[in-house]
């Protein structure tokens, strides 16, 4: 019984997020490209990249090292 309700359970999860994908607001872009040295051109490529994935683009997402 437990087994049937988790896996109702996954494939409920699975079918509701599977095609939402949740972009960057312009003050978060902003936010981030803050401390940028260049920071019009970091501006233009995230809200370039916002639109690609909204339309259904595939983009390269860059992973950021943890600073300790």
């Amino acid at each position: 019984m437990k087994l049937v309700l988790n896996l109702c359970l996954f494939l409920f999860v699975l079918v509701i997020s599977c095609d939402k994908a949740f972009s960057l607001t312009d003050y978060q872009i902003k936010r981030f490209c803050k401390n940028e040295k260049r920071q019009l051109t970091c501006i233009k490529i995230l809200r370039k990249k916002r639109f690609d994935l909204n339309n259904g683009k595939l983009i390269e997402i860059p992973v950021i090292p943890y600073k300790r």
